[in-house]
């Protein structure tokens, strides 16, 4: 059990001004694993005021400093990585070997990728008799999700310190601990007091005073569409800039030339990273009418595959949803996707066998699929699959973009010329071509309701700066 009392504001863990505390569960197990603050907007606006008072000290620091400091922060992530895979397979349910990779892997690389690239950023340039410079925004509000918790703090924290800006991070408060732990690290290698600081709590109280507060100069947002509307609205009273990155509905657009058993197999497998929890899954298979039947077959042999289980066993491959009301919610648009109309091909709304606790969902792959239908439209967040039809290549791009959506997709093709001029045409921030891997030092983030503003590598970076011109005499 992680009990954790305090938040980190100023440099010092010091208690919430709230007595309440917010439990932390075990997704597989359905028991409490640790315990958090249930912090008051008066705690936000503590640490607002924090980071506001060391925001011009911090700014003023050398970025060869604040990238040294990003590096011991990567260190301390690597150092603790078996500690954060565990609490992260508890917390959200992936499966532990996924989670040491992923969960526990990439946060430490991204920290260290921004430090690199700090020292070679041009802050400055000469543009004729002006010279313009790159200066960081100011105080950052950093609201994050729970599906990947230290990764998305990371994509954000890290960025807006090497930028120069100071941060109050509000973790999701139902995976947090890792967060804690993250805090723990700063604290341990003495990042200025108030440059970083840690209020846990709701979104609807301390997310919500992040997003309102008039010294706060940025929110960064990632979530669903319908808090991130929320987020945008109550910043728009001070007009600050905000960053998003919300829902997807991502089409995985299988050519008719396409290597099918390796395209529906990665697409399976893409949409089945992290229980369905990834809001960049390919939810939606999109292949040729007269192929169907092989994809249908292809797509539920590779379903089949993903093994339920306890996420800290190492033949599970498909772990635990996050929560109850997660279950219910997924459990809910496969039901909407039989009454609508849809072909069940595997699983089902119906409790997995064998799993009397933990929040499972069965490995679901429906066919017949057509863009009208709920499940077609909607972002489940779940281990679910749709497979659309098309006619032609004209048709699957409009199927492709026929979501409010535009996050992800992917193109798969034997003729690459081909691939890439599909994947232009496809209204999405991020398309992987033939099962290209992920870059973390390409731009992440959407088009339409999937937000805007991008993360990772130098775009990222850029999301934390305002540009400033300066004329000079000739």
């Amino acid at each position: 059990m992680q009990i954790r009392d305090k938040i980190y504001i100023n440099g010092r863990w010091i208690p919430s001004l709230s007595t309440r505390t917010l439990p932390v569960i075990n997704a597989a197990t359905e028991e409490t694993m640790g315990q958090v603050p249930d912090g008051t907007a008066e705690d936000a606006a503590a640490a607002v005021a924090a980071a506001r008072a060391a925001f011009d000290t911090w700014a003023a620091t050398p970025v060869e400093k604040r990238a040294e400091y990003l590096e011991k922060i990567s260190a301390g992530l690597t150092a603790r990585a078996d500690e954060i895979a565990r609490s992260i397979a508890g917390e959200v349910g992936m499966p532990l070997k996924m989670s040491q990779r992923i969960q526990a892997g990439l946060p430490p690389l991204v920290m260290a990728s921004y430090a690199k690239l700090a020292r070679e950023y041009q802050f400055e340039e000469k543009i004729g008799n002006s010279l313009v410079v790159r200066e960081p925004v100011g105080v950052v509000g950093c609201i994050t999700p729970w599906n990947y918790p230290l990764h998305q703090v990371v994509a954000k924290v890290a960025p807006a310190l090497v930028a120069g800006c100071t941060v109050v991070l509000k973790p999701s408060e139902i995976a947090p601990l890792t967060a804690f732990m993250l805090a723990e690290i700063i604290d341990g290698i003495g990042l200025p007091a108030g440059v970083f600081n840690l209020v846990c709590g709701t979104g609807a109280v301390v997310g919500e005073a992040l997003a309102g507060h008039a010294d706060v100069d940025m929110i960064s947002f990632t979530g669903s569409t319908r808090a991130g509307k929320r987020v945008s609205e109550l910043a728009a009273a001070t007009v600050k800039r905000v960053a998003l990155e919300l829902g997807g509905k991502s089409a995985s657009v299988v050519l008719d030339d396409a290597d099918f058993t390796k395209a529906v197999r990665a697409t399976v497998n893409a949409c089945f990273l992290n229980s369905g929890q990834t809001c960049t899954a390919h939810t939606r298979l999109l292949v040729p009418e007269a192929r169907y039947a092989e994809a249908a077959k292809l797509a539920v042999e590779a379903a089949q595959e993903f093994t339920l289980g306890d996420p800290l066993a190492l033949d599970t491959r498909l772990g635990p949803l996050i929560s109850d009301t997660q279950r219910e919610r997924v459990r809910g648009y496969i039901r909407k996707g039989v009454a609508e109309g849809a072909e069940l091909l595997l699983g089902g709304p119906d409790a997995p066998a064998g799993l009397a606790k933990g929040y499972y969902v069965q490995p679901t792959v429906f066919g017949r699929v057509t863009e009208d239908m709920t499940i077609a439209q909607e972002e489940i967040f779940g281990p679910v699959i749709s497979i659309l039809t098309y006619m032609d290549e004209d048709d699957a791009v409009r199927l492709a973009n026929s979501t409010v959506y535009g996050l992800a997709g992917a193109v798969w093709s034997q003729d690459e010329a081909r691939a890439n001029r599909v994947a232009r045409r496809m209204r999405t921030g991020r398309v992987d071509i033939n099962g290209g891997a992920f870059n973390m030092l390409a731009p992440f983030g959407g088009y339409k309701q999937s937000g805007h503003g991008r993360e990772l590598g130098r775009y990222g970076l850029e999301e934390f700066l305002e540009v400033k011109s300066m004329q000079l005499p000739q």
